[in-house]
């Protein structure tokens, strides 16, 4: 491994890891990275995994000491959604290419929908909604959307906040906190699922993780700082970056290509 992939693999990182914190849609460009760099697509994918553990924890981290977890209703949110995702992650044998830019395409128009639809529903939270317990169906939303987690992993950031903020009642600063504590818990379970096959390069993925780490712990210091307003602008843009990529109408494979 040379010095100029050593650098991208810390840059993209960084980059990833402060969208995937805020929004999603960042193993888009960490999977066509490591794709580039010569792994297999097995191994891309269990490699990356170490990078969503590390950023994860990293600003699951941070948002605990700013105070943003004040009950254990997360963690009642998180285990169907691990379970989910452990469900998702073995029926998933083998997805096409073409299934995860259909999967991606869709969480795509539906978060530009709520993005622009009654935008107040994105930046307050739901007092009533959160004093009561938690329903059935609130639980059976979250297994569902874990199990997409474990079956694609693609785009499950748009998903979860949309769970939390319109299935929940959190607004989307806390919305943010409680989705990387949620990936947080079931990317453990992912990880060891990649680690045990033996699909993990572990140079590549911490290398990347370092990165990450950093994206990581900025982005979620500002979600708390700079507030919802700040959040919808980086979605918005996480959004549209996506969308050029899956589209085809700007290859960001190629421009790290030209780098490396």
């Amino acid at each position: 491994m040379g010095l100029n992939e050593i650098i991208i693999l810390v840059v993209s990182g960084i980059f990833v890891g402060f969208i995937n914190t805020l929004s999603g849609g960042g193993s888009v460009i960490t999977l066509s990275l490591l794709l580039i760099l010569g792994l297999p697509a097995n191994i891309a994918n269990g490699t990356n995994r170490i990078s969503i553990f590390f950023q994860t924890l990293s600003s699951v981290t941070s948002f605990t000491k700013q105070k943003m977890f004040t009950s254990l209703r997360p963690l009642w949110l998180g285990i169907p959604a691990t379970i989910g995702s452990v469900l998702g992650a073995l029926t998933a044998v083998d997805v096409s290419e073409r299934t995860i830019e259909i999967a991606m395409a869709v969480a795509m128009v539906i978060m530009v929908f709520f993005l622009f639809y009654k935008p107040d529903k994105w930046l307050k939270e739901n007092p009533d909604m959160l004093s009561k317990p938690l329903r059935w169906w609130q639980l059976l939303i979250f297994f569902f959307v874990g199990f997409y987690g474990g079956f694609i992993q693609v785009g499950i950031g748009y998903f979860l906040l949309m769970s939390l903020v319109l299935g929940v009642g959190y607004d989307l600063v806390k919305a943010n906190a409680v989705k990387n504590l949620i990936v947080f818990l079931y990317a453990i379970f992912a990880l060891l699922v990649f680690v045990i096959d033996g699909q993990v390069n572990y140079l590549y993925g911490l290398i990347l993780s370092a990165g990450s780490i950093i994206g990581a712990l900025i982005a979620s210091y500002l979600a708390v700082k700079k507030g919802a307003g700040f959040i919808r602008a980086v979605i918005l843009v996480s959004v549209i970056l996506t969308i050029l990529q899956v589209s085809g109408l700007v290859d960001f494979s190629a421009i790290i290509q030209d780098l490396l």
